[in-house]
């Protein structure tokens, strides 16, 4: 049976049935065209044309005929005695049978004789202009001119030197190597196949002493200021500007009314041409030529008008019709101006036929009415305007035939579901059949609104359905005539899984799905990848760009120019469906560029530079790093961060320190990380000047009686502003008005012999050798007291403040406790408080106290003390801090109902810091935090610690993050990952170990899989019947199946519903046990007692750790915080801190041991020992993450305002008391 596929037939009803008839009308095979003719052996006019009768020949010449008619062949030779020139005319041949007569197109003959060649002698001075001329014979189709010398070498040509489209050669300017005496122009016929020399020029350059002045440009050609020419549709044309003068001139083109990049104009032949190949009606226009030196220019202009020669539009075809059919010839042309259209029967003009009232002709229709036998012929149709015509023979052949079916029958047509296919019933008869369709139920085929049916009886069906698959009938009426076409419609093709939209990291891999499904009947297909539209070739796997069977593309080792568009194209033989994805490449982003120094005044300036490429990722912002290159050793520059500024500038105004040398780079930051600094911009020297600040920190620091030390803050050098730098240090007593002075280079500075605790004014300016710097603010400082100063003690114990508001009690500081408790010890203070003591020195009313507890109420006093003793305490003030954001939640742990969901469940942070509001939990599918959609629960009751996740991919691995959020905000997450637990099956991989009684078996249970329980089937060899164990957990890993004789053989068997999923022969051991058994060696004695003295040594550790658990123990960290504690404060020895109180032992019952799992966060957690703990969820045998700290929390610093208490030479103790 055939195979049809749309458009492999191609034949038409008049040439298939030709093969069975006897007489065709004729048809040209050969046709003659115009020429030039030298001799007569250059007359050749072919005219040939088949046809049954066999077409005889006749020419006309001139309107009239000439020689008698032809047999056989119609070409047309010259006879060698009849003169060359009686040949000239036009000429048409005439091609006749008796079905009728086929015309030629007319065409020229021009006749030459054959010239001499000339000599010519021409002379001219170094400098001038010259042409040199080539006049040869005319022809319907101009020669080409080729001036060469008498070695037939072509002449070199030049914007000097070149051959003009007249055929003469133009020299710019002469120079002495012009001079030869062998310029021969040569003319090329190319249809008569003949080059005539025409003319040899010898040229004599001459010196001349004018060569230096130069000339103004004129053009050789065209001449004149402006040039009107006519362009046919479709041909060539060249503009052409020769120019002469000297030095050699330059031509420019322009289109005056457009662009001339615009036309299909092209410029070539060193400026001088302006080529059309292919003229459009788009190409008219004005075009200007302007020719330019150093002397001067000049221009010349084109109008260019684009007409047509006559071109078909609508031509008739070559036709069988029946009698008393009506036939309509259409033949229309179309060209500029608009062709007449004539008609012709024969060959002769359809003025000069009979007139027949059956036949009308309007322009270019024919109409013939009830045609007869006698109306075969061909007829002639010729457009023809001022530009040319053409002709075009039309067959029309009446004859009458019985009907039949042209196509093939019993064809096999398949279409795709939704598509348009026709079933072929090429019919032909005189007259014409009438064709009908049927289905299989002989429903005609034509009441279908889908069905269309074509003038030779093919149908098209259009929306194909599954449906519509079946067997139709194609029919001529009347006739037992009939052919069978078998419809198969097809599944579409269906891309199933698209290519994703990815993000991968440079360097990295991407994976591009494209699954798909199509009809099993088409059995050739094709998958192509493309990339921004160019085809990606398939390559072995070493390769970048892999595809694998299934049409997943695989790019590896990505960059940048692997970013783009790709698409998934299946290629059936009846369908085709595409898909797009895209790959975006990210990185971190390239350096900044072209950094520059602009709107640089004195010491102020504007940094400017380029981004780099920012891979995908945008820049969030720029850090803007400087060095100072005056001040400091080569060796030691090093950059420091200035400014950051946000991503979308990329500009920084800059205000320098004066008389430094500045180099700045600048470094982009996006979410995968910081680009490579820029290169340092240029270095930039600000001027000196006079300082702008005054150092700070001023201050007495005096000790000895009646002595002033007055000290400061060394300035940076890079404050100094000029060279000469100095201290200006001014000081007078506090009741006096006249001030001294003295300038030092460094601090401290001594003044002598000023009393003993006397009060001064002082201050100290910076100088340098441009001036001072602006006038300092005074401070007060006093000389030396007589006495030795002591220390400043304050103590801070804070109350806790619990979840609903009530008072908690904590230690602030666990890591100071003993050192603390030692020190009021040591001060006859309770022992039984907790305290923390801040030391003030000299004057000041304020301090700031560090590491505070957020969420507690705290009470403080203050006590002050000299050298001769200390005050009482001030009365208690007390003060809370607020909230703060919480810890992280203290554990995480899974539990997996099914292989979709996972139930987390979790602890309150040990650090609430505050009332907790609810948790938020977040978690993402994969490794890559970046580019996987994050799912967010948000959980408003805070007693709420588990969640349920349900619909989660069971082949991929979640990162969990939990997060406790207060009112102050979110605190830092815990985070796990884990997956769901697969469905469970019984064990296959099973180890068994035999005793006399026993068989101990073990497997290792699946990481993923959920308990499944199971039964142990055994049969004794001797035995009856199957025995089965108890239910057995897959999650055990081990099962003693006992009461088994000794020295017997077991079949063991595991079943996983009816399908057995483990089975083995074993022995117990004892007098019928076989010699050897496979691997008998795990009986040996001496293995049986290694494995028992390894359990009992399990047990010993394992009773060890029970008896530590329940005594407890000292933290490590705690014979840490002895060694760490603070010089100044270090605690006497205290039996009472020697251990942990009563309270701190039962807290420790709870504490993680070696023993148990440990529950991370409890209520005393490593994490109170310090500012950073690191835990590590390690469950499942895999990286889970970890958190630092215990996340944002309150600075714990306290700012005490107040007055002075005490005179100056007092300190200040400031005492907290916590209520125990």
């Amino acid at each position: 049976m055939d195979l049809y596929h749309p458009g492999l037939i191609t034949a038409t009803p008049f040439s298939l049935v030709l093969g069975s008839l006897p007489r065709t009308p004729p048809v040209l095979t050969e046709t003659p065209v115009s020429l030039t003719a030298f001799s007569t052996e250059d007359i050749n006019l072919p005219c040939e044309a088949s046809g049954n009768p066999t077409p005889t020949f006749r020419w006309v010449k001139d309107g009239e005929a000439i020689g008698s008619e032809r047999k056989e062949s119609g070409t047309l030779r010259a006879e060698d005695e009849v003169p060359l020139s009686s040949y000239e005319g036009l000429y048409r041949c005439y091609a006749s049978n008796s079905l009728g007569t086929a015309v030629t197109q007319s065409i020229q003959v021009i006749v030459e004789v054959l010239p001499k060649q000339q000599k010519v002698h021409k002379s001219g001075k170094e400098g001038e202009s010259m042409m040199l001329t080539c006049n040869p014979p005319e022809s319907s189709t101009p020669p080409n001119i080729h001036w060469m010398d008498k070695r037939m070498v072509h002449i070199k040509q030049s914007d000097r030197v070149m051959v003009g489209l007249d055929g003469n050669l133009y020299f710019s300017n002469l120079l002495k190597t012009d001079s030869r005496d062998d310029y021969i122009c040569n003319a090329q016929y190319i249809t008569a196949g003949t080059v005539l020399p025409d003319t040899a020029v010898r040229l004599t350059v001459l010196p001349s002493n004018d060569v230096v002045h130069g000339r103004k440009p004129h053009l050789f050609r065209p001449a004149g200021s402006h040039t009107s020419l006519l362009a046919l549709r479709g041909h060539s044309i060249v503009l052409e500007c020769i120019p002469k003068g000297l030095p050699t001139p330059k031509v420019k083109w322009t289109k005056k009314d457009g662009d001339l990049e615009k036309t299909s104009g092209q410029v070539d032949d060193y400026g001088r041409q302006l080529r059309f190949y292919n003229i459009t009606e788009g190409d008219d226009g004005e075009y200007e030529c302007r020719a330019f030196n150093d002397h001067g220019s000049t221009s010349h202009r084109f109008t260019l008008s684009v007409e047509a020669s006559p071109y078909w539009v609508k031509q008739p075809e070559n036709l069988l019709y029946s009698p008393g059919e009506t036939v309509r010839l259409d033949c229309q042309a179309d060209g500029i101006p608009t062709p007449s259209i004539t008609w012709s029967i024969n060959g002769q003009p359809l003025t000069e036929v009979d007139d027949d009232p059956r036949r009308s002709a309007s322009g270019g229709v024919l109409i013939l009415r009830d045609v007869e036998f006698t109306d075969t012929a061909v007829y002639q149709c010729e457009a023809a305007n001022k530009h040319g015509s053409i002709l075009l023979n039309t067959h029309l052949y009446v004859v009458e035939l019985p009907p039949q079916i042209l196509s093939s029958d019993g064809v096999v047509y398949q279409v795709i579901e939704g598509g348009d296919i026709v079933l072929f019933c090429e019919s032909f008869g005189s007259p014409r059949p009438h064709i009908t369709w049927e289905g299989e139920d002989n429903v005609p085929l034509l009441s279908d609104p889908r069905v269309s049916l074509q003038t030779d009886g093919t149908i098209k069906l259009s929306g194909a359905s599954l449906s519509d698959s079946g067997e139709y009938t194609c029919s001529i009426i009347l006739t037992d005539i009939s052919i069978t076409a078998h419809l198969e419609v097809l599944n579409r093709t269906v891309i199933l899984v698209r290519p994703q939209d990815v993000q991968a990291l440079r360097g990295s891999s991407a994976l591009l799905d494209c699954d798909f499904y199509k009809d099993p009947r088409l059995l050739k297909f094709q998958i192509k990848w493309r990339k921004d539209g160019q085809e990606v070739q398939e390559s072995s796997p070493d390769d970048k760009r892999i595809i694998f069977g299934n049409g997943t593309l695989k790019v590896t080792d990505i960059q940048s120019d692997d970013g783009g568009v790709y698409s998934c194209e299946v290629i059936t033989d009846l369908d085709h469906v595409k898909a797009s994805g895209s790959i975006t490449v990210v990185a971190r982003p390239d350096p900044p560029k072209d950094l520059s120094l602009s709107d640089v005044e004195d010491h102020h300036l504007t940094l400017s530079w380029i981004p780099g490429n920012s891979h995908n990722s945008p820049i969030i912002e720029f850090i803007v790093e400087a060095r100072e290159e005056r001040h400091t050793e080569e060796g030691k520059w090093r950059w420091e961060e200035w400014k950051r500024v946000p991503g979308e500038f990329n500009h920084l105004e800059l205000t320098l320190h004066r008389f430094c040398t500045y180099r700045f780079r600048v470094t982009a930051i996006n979410e995968l990380g910081h680009s490579d600094p820029s290169k340092p911009s240029q270095t930039y020297e600000t001027p000196p000047g006079v300082p702008d600040s005054n150092p700070t920190g001023v201050r007495s620091e005096s000790t000895d009686p009646k002595t002033l030390l007055i000290t400061w803050d060394e300035m940076d050098k890079r404050l100094h502003n000029s060279h000469g730098f100095l201290y200006k240090v001014f000081w007078r007593k506090a009741d006096s008005v006249h001030w001294n002075h003295q300038d030092v280079t460094s601090p401290p500075f001594r003044v002598n012999n000023t009393g003993t605790y006397t009060p001064f004014e002082i201050k100290v300016q910076a100088v340098n050798s441009l001036g001072e710097g602006p006038a300092p603010e005074p401070e007060i400082g006093h000389s030396g007291e007589e006495g030795t100063l002591s220390k400043l003690y304050g103590s801070f114990i804070p109350e806790r403040l619990g979840p609903h508001g009530g008072r908690g009690r904590r230690s602030l500081g666990n890591l100071h406790k003993e050192r603390e408790k030692e020190e009021r010890s040591e001060r006859g203070m309770d022992r039984n408080r907790e305290s923390r003591v801040v030391v003030v020195r000299g004057t000041k009313t304020s301090e700031e106290v560090s590491g505070l507890q957020l969420y507690s109420t705290y009470e403080l006093s203050i006590t002050a003390f000299n050298s001769k003793g200390e005050s009482p305490p001030s009365s208690p003030h007390s003060f809370s801090t607020p909230e703060g954001a919480p810890g992280p939640p203290a554990s995480l742990s899974f539990e997996s109902p099914s292989d979709k969901s996972l139930i987390l469940y979790w602890t309150p942070p040990e650090e609430t810091n505050g009332l907790l509001l609810g948790y938020v939990v977040q978690y993402r599918q994969g490794e890559f935090a970046s580019f996987r959609k994050v799912c967010t629960k948000i959980i408003s009751d805070p007693s709420v610690t588990h969640i349920e996740l349900d619909s989660l991919d069971p082949s991929s691995h979640y990162i969990f993050k939990v997060i406790a959020r207060t009112a102050a905000g979110d605190g830092p997450p815990i985070t796990r990952r884990g997956a769901t637990l697969l469905e469970g099956v019984p064990p296959s991989n099973i180890t068994i170990v035999s005793s006399n009684t026993s068989l101990n078996l073990s497997w290792v249970p699946g990481d993923r899989e959920r308990n499944h329980g199971f039964v142990i089937r055994y049969l004794r060899k001797t035995g009856a019947q199957w025995e089965e164990s108890e239910v057995v957990n897959s999650t055990q890993a081990f099962y003693s199946l006992t009461g088994l004789h000794p020295g017997s053989q077991y079949h063991l068997m595991i079943k996983h519903g009816n399908d057995t999923q483990w089975e083995d022969v074993t022995w117990t051991i004892g007098p019928g046990m076989p010699s050897e058994m496979p691997g008998g060696f795990a009986t040996q004695g001496w293995l049986i007692g290694l494995i028992s003295a390894i359990v009992l040594l399990v047990l010993i550790l394992l009773i060890l750790c029970l008896i530590k658990r329940s005594k407890g123990g000292k933290y490590a960290v705690k014979d840490k915080e002895e060694k760490e504690v603070d010089s100044e404060a270090r605690p006497m020895k205290d039996e009472t801190f020697g251990e942990y109180s009563d309270v701190d032992e039962k807290r420790s019952d709870s504490q993680p041991s070696l023993c148990v799992e440990s529950k991370l966060g409890s209520d005393d957690s490593l994490a109170e020992y310090g500012d950073s703990v690191d835990i590590q969820f390690n469950e499942d045998g895999s990286f889970i993450g970890q958190y630092s700290g215990r996340g944002p929390r309150y600075d714990g610093s306290l700012m005490l305002p107040g007055k002075a208490l005490v005179t100056d030479s007092d300190f200040v103790q400031l005492t907290a008391v916590n209520f125990m």
